[in-house]
């Protein structure tokens, strides 16, 4: 009997002891650096009401965001209750928040809509579509906070050109709308895959061809969700901007229309914890350039994963509730079972 290969374990481990130094290693360099006097002084003069403002913006970000994920459902003939799917995103968080992964979110939700999708492939080509538009509208968002920086007393030390992040967005809509207006040439892009696998690849190519068509059916369900997009965007500059203003940090909103649409890219790169230490480090870059300190970068980065984790904790409760749920329906599926 041939023994289980721990191959994959082994990887696994290999790739997270890799994040943690990644992690580990760039905080360590630029806590090294800071004034704790200086540090903790932004810190006790921090606003409970602008702090309470942030939070009350991520509970909007993730509403919308959510209503957003029902549009792109529907629009494949998938009726899923709004209020369900608000409450896979708040568990969704948790995942992403308290799990060495940032794809954990993105398994609880596919998870979650696959049987009433009737496929693993409908709901994961759902939720892809909705990464795809999410981060569409994050380059919008930094593109159009790039060119009002543009004018400003820091637009000559801003690190990132708005033409730069213009030419970006025209690329991904360059290559984006032919995959939605032209599914079956994008299938046929997708067959020399087939080669793994004949049948099973086959069989998914087909389905994703068959989402796209149904997507390229329903333009104004995309025209809504993308809006949507730069919504949820513009709400989560608006959570940065209450955090900076609650501790007196004189960033242009501007800028941090910019800094915050490069820090999630920056933190979906697998390199790194749950984007500790990469986000640290693009902050305090972008303050530098602009002329602020290192602790004041630290501290808004910080002070924003914390109100996070704070806020995804609520997905923690719907989970639980979840389990209490499932356990009271086999309860009652018992009592009513003839004997």
């Amino acid at each position: 009997m041939a023994k289980p290969s721990t191959a994959g374990p082994l990887r696994h481990a290999l790739v997270l002891l890799a994040k943690i130094v990644v992690s580990g290693g760039l905080l360590y360099l630029l806590l090294s650096r800071v004034d704790t006097v200086r540090f903790w002084a932004y810190a006790k003069r921090a606003s409970l009401v602008w702090l309470a403002v942030a939070l009350l913006l991520y509970l909007i970000q993730m509403l919308v965001s959510a209503w957003r994920w029902g549009l792109l459902l529907r629009a494949q003939r998938v009726h899923i209750a709004w209020r369900k799917l608000a409450a896979s995103y708040m568990v969704a968080y948790f995942f992403n928040n308290f799990l060495p992964s940032n794809i954990g979110g993105d398994v609880i939700r596919i998870r979650d809509t696959a049987a009433q999708a009737g496929s693993k492939t409908l709901a994961t080509t759902v939720i892809l579509f909705d990464r795809t538009i999410g981060v569409t509208g994050l380059v919008l968002i930094a593109a159009v906070g790039a060119t009002m920086g543009a004018h400003g007393a820091a637009a000559a030390n801003a690190p990132v050109w708005p033409l730069l992040l213009w030419a970006v967005l025209a690329i991904a809509l360059a290559v984006a709308t032919p995959v939605v207006l032209l599914p079956d040439a994008f299938g046929r892009i997708l067959q020399p895959l087939r080669v793994f696998h004949a049948e099973w690849v086959g069989a998914r190519i087909a389905r994703i061809t068959d989402a796209l068509g149904r997507f390229r059916e329903s333009p104004a369900s995309l025209f809504s969700c993308f809006t949507g997009a730069v919504v949820v965007q513009g709400v989560l500059v608006g959570f940065y901007v209450a955090i900076a203003r609650s501790m007196h940090i004189p960033v242009p909103a501007s800028q941090l229309a910019v800094l915050v649409p490069i820090s999630f890219v920056v933190q979906m790169l697998p390199i790194s914890l749950n984007g500790f230490g990469v986000r640290e480090a693009t902050f305090t870059f972008y303050f530098g350039r602009l002329g602020l300190s290192l602790e004041s970068a630290l501290i808004v980065s910080f002070m924003g994963a914390a109100l996070m984790m704070l806020f995804s904790l609520s997905g923690a409760v719907a989970y639980l509730a979840r389990g209490s749920r499932k356990d009271r329906s086999v309860e009652t599926a018992k009592t009513q079972a003839p004997s």
